[in-house]
């Protein structure tokens, strides 16, 4: 049994639903018309364009177009992150490009090989979806993530130029600041963990059940899934710090503000 299709009427039904938020925002003067109405029109041309393009990609399930296609995901990922955080994108998109690429590719060949069980690691459907869950939460988790370590180090330093005065190494001293990043980073995606099947349907689970899949195969992919975007959420923020720590300091452990937006 396979899920049924959503009509053009109930498609049209669905956006009639964003009338609500508009008359909240234009009543309430929150001046998030115009934003709400630009991110349904861009969810849905770029949602259009990936569906048929799947629909393509799927068919004709060719590894390397499927790799490919993923690191393109990995590319706009890393320039998201770099657009929403206070990095010049010129001095961090090469080596956070490579974070990402290494972290999410390297969980997605083991998430197959040895979670799933494929014969072919990249087989377009179990590859490209199992990648922009991965790669999306790792997204939001790694703003979250740089933005605060840049924050503490720029609240903090003279805190950090005196540990360093008093003979600490530089790891030492930013150790404090990579631990509490991290923890305010990874701390939504725990949280979601900890209520998923109680508090929320996840939309893998959901998907699957509605696509016809028994509700214990719907589990326990939802299972692996969670533990695969945990995993390797915490690796990409780890590394993509790390590579903040020896990138943004130059050789005396000075924090480079050349190297932020705005300066």
């Amino acid at each position: 049994m396979s899920a049924t299709d959503i009509t053009l009427t109930g498609i049209v039904f669905c956006f009639l639903l964003l009338m609500i938020p508009v008359l909240i925002s234009y009543h309430l003067n929150l001046k998030l018309i115009g934003s709400t109405l630009e991110a349904a029109f861009r969810m849905t041309v770029q949602l259009a364009f990936v569906g048929f393009f799947l629909t393509f990609v799927f068919e004709l399930n060719n590894s390397m177009l499927n790799i490919v296609w993923v690191l393109f995901m990995v590319i706009v990922a890393s320039y998201t992150v770099l657009k929403n955080s206070q990095l010049k994108y010129s001095s961090f998109i090469i080596p956070l490009v490579t974070a990402f690429a290494v972290t999410n590719v390297g969980m997605l060949l083991y998430f197959n090989s040895f979670v799933i069980g494929l014969d072919d690691l990249f087989e377009a459907r179990y590859f490209i979806p199992i990648a922009g869950m991965v790669i999306g939460n790792s997204l939001r988790a790694n703003i979250v993530g740089i933005n605060d370590f840049c924050d503490q180090i720029q609240r903090n330093e003279n805190r950090y130029l005196s540990s360093l005065s008093l003979g600490a190494e530089k790891y030492e001293a930013l150790k404090p600041y990579l631990r509490k990043s991290l923890i305010n980073s990874i701390r939504p995606t725990l949280a979601n963990m900890a209520t998923v099947g109680i508090v929320f349907l996840p939309g893998m689970m959901t998907g699957q059940i509605i696509g016809g899949s028994s509700p214990l195969t719907a589990i326990e992919y939802q299972i692996a899934i969670m533990i695969a975007i945990y995993v390797a959420t915490v690796m990409n923020i780890m590394l993509c710090v790390l590579i903040l720590m020896y990138r943004v300091f130059d050789e005396y452990g000075i924090f480079r503000k050349d190297l932020l937006k705005g300066t």
